[in-house]
């Protein structure tokens, strides 16, 4: 049996249905009935459990009686999507897709994958792809004054020096780590692309040009990686942190919704934000150092080497 078969049998047993001629979604009793049967199912499941856990294995009917709970939540779930008009197999489906897009690896999109990560400029000239390794130097500037710091790839500075640009030291002129994370575990960052950096824009497709290597999609990696920052600095900085909010992935998830990057899964995105502030805390903590950014192994690596 199928959720969709079940929805239609359980249907049958409905003993307040839904006038379904207004068009309406229903806000009497009728809906509101299968919605408290959900929260009390619930409790019963939690009771159930309770007596597991004070009687232990002498409690010989707990499978029974949770598969039971588990069933009446089943049918109370299938009539509130029944009289919202919502479909409970397209629901499972749904379901079955958001979670393979957080937790399986790269969502289960092998698009755009070259020796398992992310190669959105494939097969364009080699000059205007992102360099699959590359060695990062962050190195303290010796000024008077607030603290600031330079970038070198492969011994060239890259930029201009950083600076935190707020009233207190909080590290984010070490942020331009985010976009060589972004790089390595999302194959995406137009703002190393730009000129200030690599000047790698992927100028033998002018649309792909303008469009993913532009003004509004680097503008838009800096708007994240401020967000991002944001919401970390409220966390510890991610100390020891297992995940991310999944209310902060939608939103990232929505902003780049018109992007190639948009094919990269919640879980990459999660991922490269914990890469991310894993290897920001190393360099703030010792005030800089290199990075090893490997492309093709979705990595970036902290040396605490004194940069020079």
């Amino acid at each position: 049996m199928d959720f969709r078969e079940y929805q239609l049998s359980a249907s049958r047993t409905d003993q307040m249905p839904t006038d379904k001629t207004s068009g309406d979604p229903p806000t009497g009793p009728e809906i509101m009935m299968p919605l408290l049967g959900l929260a009390g199912e619930a409790g019963e499941l939690l009771s159930e459990y309770k007596k597991y856990l004070r009687d232990g294995a002498s409690y010989k009917l707990f499978n029974e009686r949770i598969g039971e709970e588990l069933g009446d939540l089943l049918w109370y779930l299938s009539n509130v999507a029944s009289k919202l008009g919502l479909d409970l197999d397209k629901i499972a489906r749904d379901n079955l897709a958001k979670c393979r897009n957080r937790w399986d690896e790269h969502g289960g999109n092998q698009l755009a994958l070259l020796n398992g990560s992310y190669a959105f400029d494939e097969g364009y000239p080699p000059e205007q792809r992102l360099p699959r390794k590359m060695e990062v130097v962050i190195r303290p500037v010796d000024a008077q004054g607030r603290p600031r710091i330079q970038v070198l790839i492969d011994g060239k500075q890259v930029g201009d020096d950083l600076k935190d640009n707020t009233y207190t030291d909080d590290g984010y002129r070490f942020h331009d780590i985010f976009h060589f994370v972004y790089a390595a575990v999302l194959g995406w960052s137009p703002v190393l692309r730009s000129g200030r950096l690599l000047g790698r824009k992927r100028k033998a497709n002018a649309l792909v040009d303008e469009v993913e290597d532009g003004a509004r999609a680097a503008a838009l990696e800096e708007g994240i990686s401020a967000m991002i920052f944001g919401y970390a600095a409220e966390n510890d900085f991610l100390m020891g942190a297992k995940g991310v909010r999944s209310d902060l992935l939608r939103t990232i998830k929505m902003m780049t919704a018109h992007l190639e990057v948009s094919r990269c899964s919640a879980g990459d995105w999660e991922k490269a934000i914990l890469m991310g502030f894993d290897v920001w805390r190393q360099i703030r903590d010792h005030n800089g150092g290199r990075i090893l950014v490997d492309l093709d192994a979705a990595s970036v690596t902290f040396n605490p080497d004194s940069p020079t």
